[in-house]
């Protein structure tokens, strides 16, 4: 069955929607793909809180491309990545490059305050609210109502503007005439077969954390170890990546790396985070520590210390504290678990508790102790009170853990998005493996590859409103001009 648009999108999340309501406010004709029932549509987005790297409404943050920079490739020859700043035109080779454009940066960051600005206009209301980090390098803006109230506001506007929605439907492949034009797509509906519907094509289905095959094939087998950071995650099967490589899209991000992010495995409920592990220590399977548990403020290194909790055996580690992080004021905004800790009046017995040599673990915190300098904490501010000799060692909030009852919560790397994707210009159009514009092809969110290493905190959801509002821009102004 064939139906004709102007403009498809795939995604339902603040990408997709994005897209579909800046094209339709441009004059164009939108259909939008929702793998999901209506009642859970949205993805990701409805789950996140959204934070949003901004220190007003109408900033980024100071450092904030500098750090998508500085984590925005691999191992390229440097002067390569010179000519992609200095010539945006370049050639078929740095084009194509596996790394974040610097002009796509620059048009990432100059866009953002006029994406928040048009969110305002259609009824999206942004605080600095509280975030569950106790201690914070960075200014986080963030949805009144998180993500959930960016998918409303969104869809709301998508339904008042005529956009026609399809639950339960799934893009497969993309349709390309005889000049090799993206001119529609091939999706699956839930008891209705495939679907043809005909219009340029927005990619906004996020990224393969759902999808076990290729979170295996690209990150490996310790994979099996991961688990999306919410229930939308299993929505994000790669489709959309999978489909624009197989006409030749060029891949971008790091494909076996994911934004990383510490939770309870206890738990099923949405983002069970667990923030408060600098306060304590961390220890494996084996009752050992591993690594440095505050080497600078949690919303800075929980990234680069949950990536090293997936590298313990079992992918697991438990963080272990005493009763004194129990007067740390808020302290239970950095705990978003559900299930209580595992408690216990000795360290011996916590250890049976949780299962892990208690002789190894005594030792464990007997040197941990010893290192210490028996002063006390400022625990929300840096306050360099380090361990002297322990090796790794801890570089700020280290109290002895001698005060019971003691408290241990298992924590697990939850996969909040994969990294690998996409390839696009500054207009969102997807590129092809000699770095030109694939001609009635975009994408935006997570759909896209932009991260490397480390990830540019609270730069997603904004990366996929801004780019998913270009892409539907982009995509009706091209058909306005064909």
């Amino acid at each position: 069955m064939e139906k004709k648009f102007d403009v498809v999108v795939a995604g339902c999340g603040v990408a997709g929607l994005s897209a579909a309501v800046a094209a339709a406010e441009a004059g164009a004709r939108v259909a939008i793909l929702e793998r999901a029932p209506e009642e859970e549509r949205g993805g990701q987005s409805r789950y996140t809180e959204a934070y949003l790297r901004m220190k007003s409404l109408t900033e980024v943050s100071d450092d904030f491309e500098t750090h998508l920079a500085e984590n925005g490739s691999g191992s390229i020859d440097p002067e390569l990545v010179e000519q992609t700043a200095t010539d945006p035109r370049g050639s078929s080779l740095t084009r194509s490059l596996s790394l974040a454009d610097p002009n796509l940066i620059e048009r990432f960051s100059d866009a953002a305050p006029k994406t928040i600005a048009w969110l305002q206009g259609i009824g999206a209301r942004f605080d600095f609210l509280p975030t569950q980090f106790l201690t914070a390098s960075q200014p986080r803006l963030l949805p009144v109502g998180g993500g959930q109230a960016l998918v409303d506001v969104l869809a709301a506007r998508a339904e008042a503007l005529g956009v026609t929605f399809f639950y339960e439907t799934t893009a497969q492949s993309l349709i390309r005439n005889a000049q090799g034009h993206v001119v529609g797509l091939y999706a699956t509906a839930r008891g209705q077969g495939q679907r043809e519907l005909m219009g340029s094509v927005v990619l906004a289905c996020g990224g393969f954390e759902g999808n076990t095959e290729m979170m295996t094939r690209y990150v490996g087998p310790r994979a099996v170890y991961l688990r999306p950071v919410c229930k939308g995650g299993y929505y994000n099967r790669g489709e959309g990546i999978r489909m624009a490589l197989d006409i030749g899209a060029a891949a971008c991000g790091e494909f076996g790396s994911y934004h990383a992010e510490p939770v309870d495995p206890r738990s099923g409920v949405s983002e069970p985070s667990i923030f408060i592990f600098p306060y304590g220590i961390l220890v494996n399977a084996d009752g050992e520590r591993f690594t440095n548990e505050a080497p600078t403020t949690v919303d800075a290194c929980y990234e680069p210390v949950t990536r090293r909790i997936f590298e313990q055996r079992g992918g697991m580690a438990w963080t272990i504290l005493d009763a004194r992080h129990t007067r740390i004021p808020n302290y239970r905004l950095g705990i978003r678990t559900d299930q209580p800790p595992v408690s216990a009046a000795s360290i011996a017995e916590l250890a049976t508790k949780i299962g892990v040599p208690a002789d190894r673990l005594q030792a464990t915190v007997d040197s941990y102790n010893a290192a210490c300098s028996g002063k006390d904490w400022s625990p929300l501010a840096l306050d360099g009170l380090a361990t002297q000799g322990l090796n790794p060692p801890k570089s700020h909030w280290a109290c002895p853990l001698t005060e019971g009852p003691f408290h241990a919560y298992p924590i697990i790397s939850a996969n909040v998005f994969t990294f690998g994707g996409l390839k696009i210009n500054p207009e969102a159009q997807v590129l092809d493996a000699d770095g030109d514009a694939i001609s009635g092809l975009y994408a935006a969110g997570e759909t896209v590859g932009i991260y490397y290493g480390n990830y540019t905190g609270a730069t997603s959801v904004l990366k996929g409103l801004v780019f998913g509002r270009i892409a539907g821009d982009t995509a009706a102004r091209a058909l306005a001009t064909a």
